[in-house]
Parts: structure tokens; sequence; C-alpha cells
């Protein structure tokens, strides 16, 4: 699987919505790019997966994450498959899916099944600057909790804009953790702040952050 804080390929990609340059398109732009890879077109646990996508879109959308899909599947195959899904729940597709039939990009981010030639159920969440801070891999059998998807995502980007972590369960609003001290003086003083459970467990207010570092 493709490695935390590694660069994400620098390539170019055919999609449902036309040839996208993640460089120049997506993190070009100051966004993020939250690429998802599902094994087919037309199975079961990916369409799924395809609706609940859709319908969180503007979610991720608002906190500035390019949402794109992505399997060995032609770019035929992938417009007919989105055809049926509107026609059968209602839902226009709103997100690019990348077609890739060579599986240059699934063999770049370590994401195909030799044995099947399909992709594997990954994630891949990248930041603007292209680093990935996120990765995921999921069983054929069951699909992803999009929830959960969202809020890592909320917590990658606090993270990232607030040089803060993020305890066990966080949700957007509750108390950040700051990291702690590498200085022996500077811990002794961090024990006796009133937030403090530890001198390397200090938390903070979610309100104290400035507004451009909340999601």
């Amino acid at each position: 699987m493709v490695k935390l804080y590694s660069k994400f390929p620098d390539t170019q990609v055919l999609t449902t919505k036309g040839p996208i340059d993640f460089y120049k398109d997506i993190f070009g732009k100051g966004k993020w790019l939250f690429l998802f890879a599902h094994p087919a077109d037309f199975t079961p646990v990916c369409t799924t997966e395809f609706v609940a996508f859709s319908q969180k879109y503007e979610e991720f959308k608002k906190l500035g994450v390019e949402l794109v899909g992505m399997s060995v599947d032609s770019v035929y195959s992938h417009i007919q498959w989105l055809m049926d899904i509107e026609q059968r729940y209602g839902i226009k597709v709103p997100f690019p899916v990348i077609a890739d039939p060579d599986k240059k990009l699934a063999r770049m981010l370590d994401a195909l099944d030799e044995a099947s030639g399909q992709t594997i159920r990954i994630v891949v969440l990248a930041s603007p600057d292209g680093i990935i801070r996120f990765v995921a891999q999921y069983p054929l059998e069951f699909g992803r909790n999009i929830d959960e998807l969202l809020r890592i995502t909320k917590a990658a980007i606090v993270n990232y804009k607030a040089k803060v972590v993020l305890p066990a369960n966080w949700q957007p609003g509750q108390d950040v953790i700051v990291p702690p001290p590498a200085i022996f003086d500077e811990a002794e003083m961090r024990i006796k702040l009133p937030n403090a459970k530890a001198w390397y467990l200090l938390f903070k207010k979610y309100e104290e952050l400035p507004q451009d570092q909340r999601v």
C-alpha cells in the first residue's frame, strides 16, 4: 500500500469529467484530494458506496476536498454505470471517476490485486501540498463508512492547519491536543497549565483555534 506522508503520484488521468492533472487541477488550486478506488463497476457493494459518497459530496466540497472515484474499468463502463445509478436511485454522481484500464495509477498507489486484475478498495487522502495524510484499505466484501471517512477528513484538515493532534473518537467542536514539548524545561512548565492532564497531554478548546483553522 502507498505510504503515509509520501508524495502523491504526479500524473494525469482520464475521468468521466475529462482529464485531470492532480498537481494542476487539484493541489494547484489549494484543494485536498480524497481518492477512493472500488473493485469494479456494476457490483452491489460499490454501487451502495457511490450512492453514499454522492449524498455526502457537498460536505466534502465545503471542506475544500475534491472527491474522486477510481477503478480499472473503462470510461465507457463508468459512464453506463453512473447512468444506471441515476436511473435506479435518482442520484446523479457529482464527482469524477478515473478510468485506469492500463492499471498505471493503480500500480503507482499499490492498489491493484494482481490475481483478479481489479482495484483494491482503498482510500487515499492528500493535502494541498500533495502529501498523503491518510490511507486505508477495505475488504472486497463490505463497504466503507462514509461518515467516519468524513470525520477523518475533518480531523486531517484541523491537524494540517492548526498543528494540533486529535484524541480518540474526536468530533469537530471537541477539544484538541497540543503536541508535547521536546525540551525538559518546557515539559516542567506544561504540567502547571490548567488544561494539562500530564506534561505530554494538554487539551485546548476547539473554540480557541482561529476560525480559518476549524472545519
